[in-house]
């Protein structure tokens, strides 16, 4: 449904040990060991979160099976989990029922823009030369002119920034880390006229998501885990009478994102 596909999932990302959140993993390791073949798949969480997983996989799904694909297993805490060619993922904790929750910073890395057009006036053949000078390197062409990367590099593009929180019955301990993001992914279960309610359940309202992306001047919000008793009307008001710029999440929504350009939400093939 997606338009994704199994092949690509090789990491799972996971906030807290509730079964809302963690369930789905049965059916998907079911999956990949009748159906689907992963090479090998990693997934991450708390300690806490990733004992309550493993039960459920070993003594519901798999049941003394060894699946074909190994399932490795990553306690997080706080700070860089993985870096990736040009990207990184961070964690940090958060606030919610129980302990180890954890939400996950999403960050493309900054680069300066190689200028096509200068290089081409100075006489910097295609090839790796320019790729030289993209890493930082100086070069010295066939002329024996030197060539530096700043007589060819634009100047510094802030990469794209992504905030994803899961649950969470703050947002003051959200804020620092969801600064100028392009996009903050955080939770809406409840609507403001029930505040003390989702105080005391460890969420947050509709209103302290929006306000939270307001104050970090974040450029997107989206909405998840919004309870079926509101309208999505009603949450969707309550929003972005604070924060406009306020999309509500549905199962298999697919959005691309790009450092100062708006918010694309890509239909499935």
């Amino acid at each position: 449904r997606s338009g994704i596909g199994f092949k690509k999932l090789t990491r799972i990302l996971l906030t807290h040990a509730h079964l809302d959140h963690i369930l789905g993993l049965g059916g998907l390791v079911s999956t990949f060991t009748h159906w689907e073949k992963l090479d090998e798949l990693t997934i991450y969480g708390g300690i806490s979160t990733l004992q309550r997983v493993q039960r459920l996989l070993n003594d519901v799904v798999l049941v003394g099976q060894t699946p074909d694909m190994p399932i490795y297993y990553e306690a997080i805490e706080e700070g860089l989990i993985h870096q990736g060619k040009g990207y990184q993922v961070q964690t940090f904790p958060i606030t919610h029922r129980g302990r180890g929750n954890f939400a996950y910073l999403f960050k493309e890395d900054d680069h300066r823009p190689f200028l096509a057009e200068k290089a081409e006036g100075l006489g910097i053949p295609a090839g790796p030369e320019r790729g030289r000078l993209v890493r930082g390197e100086s070069i010295t062409l066939a002329d024996g002119q030197i060539i530096t990367p700043e007589m060819v590099l634009g100047d510094t593009e802030i990469g794209t920034k992504v905030v994803i929180t899961g649950d969470t019955a703050r947002t003051d301990n959200i804020l620092p880390y969801a600064q100028n993001a392009d996009v903050l992914v955080t939770e809406a279960t409840f609507l403001e006229e029930e505040r003390e309610v989702a105080a005391q359940f460890g969420h947050i309202t509709a209103r302290q998501a929006a306000e939270l992306a307001r104050d970090a001047n974040v450029r997107h919000l989206i909405l998840t885990h919004v309870s079926r008793r509101y309208r999505e009307s009603d949450v969707r008001k309550e929003a972005t009478s604070i924060f406009p710029n306020t999309i509500i999440a549905r199962d298999m929504d697919h959005f691309r994102i790009r450092r100062g350009q708006p918010l694309v939400k890509v239909e499935p093939e």
